[in-house]
């Protein structure tokens, strides 16, 4: 039995409020935000009102503590980073399209445009291994695929090369990385 000025919570709704009148069957609460609703006594659960309190105040306590506790953060980790040279961080970068070799490129036979092409990658090859850089990326685009053939026989010609596809996630298809292995001298 509900009685005027009893705590309450509404069964199968986030509502909880005071009873502020009983009319046989028919209790009318006030909820939290000032809403007057109409339940039916069944529909309602009493309440203490101070365990309610307490409850309420130990939750948001325990999130303070714990919203705290994330903004110290974690204990950073103390390990030592191994040392790169910069040399191993450089990509070197060879376009091979003959539009980026030459302006003249229209009045070109293939057999001249693909032997522009293998000079600029051998040019690029030899500086990278005078010059001791790791890695080469040619970019020979995907096309017929003879440019790339004629690369990789290219590559075959030196032993401290080793040819691969390229990253696919940043060249696509129609690139070739090569690692230059380097002996100490």
């Amino acid at each position: 039995m509900l009685n005027k000025g009893d705590y309450v919570h509404v069964l199968d709704e986030n509502e909880e409020g005071t009873v502020i009148k009983v009319q046989g069957d028919l209790i009318t609460i006030e909820t939290k935000d000032g809403f007057v609703l109409n339940y039916s006594e069944r529909e309602l659960l009493k309440v203490n009102r101070e365990a309610v309190d307490e409850i309420s105040s130990a939750t948001s306590r325990g999130m303070i503590e714990d919203a705290l506790q994330d903004k110290v953060g974690p204990k950073k980790r103390s390990f030592t980073k191994e040392k790169r040279s910069r040399k191993d961080e450089f990509v070197l970068e060879v376009d091979l399209h003959i539009e980026k070799l030459t302006k003249d490129y229209a009045r070109l036979e293939k057999y001249d445009m693909l032997t522009l092409q293998l000079d600029a990658a051998r040019g690029q090859l030899e500086f990278a291994i005078r010059n001791r850089i790791p890695r080469i990326v040619f970019i020979h685009g995907v096309g017929e695929g003879i440019l790339k053939a004629e690369l990789e026989y290219l590559f075959s010609r030196y032993p401290e090369v080793v040819a691969e596809d390229a990253n696919y996630q940043k060249y696509g298809l129609g690139a070739t990385q090569i690692y230059i292995k380097q002996n100490p001298r």
